[in-house]
């Protein structure tokens, strides 16, 4: 079966990977920009996405990218606690969570496509245009070469928030929808805090800071620390992922942010790069497969990152479109079975993200106690905190016992 898939990021790759296990052949990845250089900053894998790729073979692999947080801690702007839970395998899953380097992540996939499937992704591959037949789809690409069209029995856009195969199938819908907050990320060296195992977010809905470490604290107790600093009503809403800005505006925007464990525009201020990221997202489609052609990852449901799930949704989208295509008897009804599995569920987890997510205690910290607390129960009830944390979960498809009782994705095609 000839499977061309748009985009060769996380999802793009994943998707190659999961098709390939599945037992499918003639797939190649068609990528738009000229070289793969694994750009970006760190990412969160929640443990329902890593348990898939340690089913692709690859857990061990990815774990030695990073770290695995042993747990999630919420604090206001004055650096006092709000809530903590338990990740990953602290927190009784089979599978743990995954802070790791975005490009790096790319990067380990890319050479797993590699090992596994052949030379199989051409870059500098611009989809321009997408026509189906009863039997087949062309897509066509501009190359610096000049045009190239391809025949291939299934399409799948991975190619991102700014799709072009989105963009075919729904021309009206225009640019991202701007949220009015502005992010800047960077990775630094820095002290560990906390008990060097923590992801951490502080603030609330107009000011945020989130940190967490992506390798083992030094013999000197220093360790490389992904960081998101955010500002509402600042920066911009051009969407360029790469613009790189001064630390130093940034870091003066948190100059009172100086806890006891953690020095925030200190940490700003020893970044390498700091990259700017307006905060959009993309509505819910009503559809994302149209006869032999389907959408995945960021393409079919770009979602802001309260939660850390964009790379895990489309990791799961990946492995879900393998499962679909390996036990249904059409490519047809494959993907309407890909779509009536994963399209609702990012919809309601979308509008989640939008709401803030879990991220929901610290708007609950700054509404009610917006000078800060003597003690967080005095604001927030144990029980209110604990449903808001476990209602996320639920949403995303990660509960605890869900995840673990669930049945594999992993099929081949009979």
């Amino acid at each position: 079966m000839r499977i061309a898939i748009i985009g060769a990021g996380i999802g793009g790759l994943a998707a190659a990977l999961s098709l390939h296990a599945a037992g499918f052949d003639g797939i190649r990845v068609y990528e738009r920009a000229a070289d793969i250089r694994g750009l970006g900053v760190g990412i969160n894998l929640l443990p329902h996405a890593v348990r898939e790729l340690t089913e692709l073979g690859l857990g061990d692999r990815v774990a030695a990218l990073g770290v695995a947080p042993g747990s999630l801690a919420y604090y206001n702007r004055f650096g006092q606690e709000i809530w903590t839970e338990p990740r990953g395998l602290d927190a009784g899953y089979r599978w743990p969570q995954l802070s790791v380097h975005r490009g790096e992540l790319q990067l380990a996939l890319r050479e797993a496509v590699r090992e596994r499937l052949g030379d199989v992704v051409g870059t500098g591959h611009r989809l321009t245009e997408v026509t189906e037949g009863p039997d087949a789809v062309a897509a066509r690409f501009a190359t610096d070469t000049g045009p190239v069209e391809i025949e291939a029995d299934i399409v799948v856009g991975a190619d991102g928030i700014h799709s072009a195969l989105r963009a075919q199938r729904y021309p009206e819908e225009g640019p991202p929808p701007w949220s009015g907050l502005t992010l800047w990320r960077g990775t630094a060296r820095g002290p560990a805090f906390l008990d060097g195992r923590t992801m951490i977010m502080a603030g609330d809905g107009e000011q945020k800071f989130v940190a967490y470490p992506l390798s083992e604290p030094d013999a000197a107790g220093t360790a490389r620390i992904n960081f998101i600093a955010e500002r509402r009503g600042t920066g911009t809403p051009a969407v360029d992922w790469n613009r790189a800005v001064e630390a130093a505006p940034i870091a003066a925007l948190f100059a009172a942010w100086r806890f006891d464990w953690l020095d925030v525009p200190a940490l700003i201020e020893a970044a390498d790069e700091i990259l700017e990221y307006p905060m959009v997202d993309r509505d819910a489609l009503p559809q994302w497969s149209t006869g032999r052609t389907t959408l995945l990852g960021d393409a079919a449901h770009a979602m802001y990152p309260n939660g850390s799930n964009g790379a895990s949704q489309a990791i799961i989208d990946a492995r879900t479109l393998a499962y679909r295509l390996a036990t249904e008897p059409t490519v047809p009804s494959a993907l309407a079975a890909y779509d009536a599995d994963r399209r609702p569920a990012t919809a309601a987890l979308l509008a989640s993200t939008r709401q803030t997510g879990p991220e929901r205690v610290m708007l609950l910290a700054r509404e009610r106690a917006p000078e800060g607390f003597a003690h967080i129960h005095d604001v927030i009830g144990a029980d209110e905190l604990a449903e808001i944390a476990a209602s996320y979960k639920r949403a995303a498809g990660f509960d605890p016992a869900a995840l673990n009782a669930r049945p594999s994705l992993s099929a081949v095609r009979s």
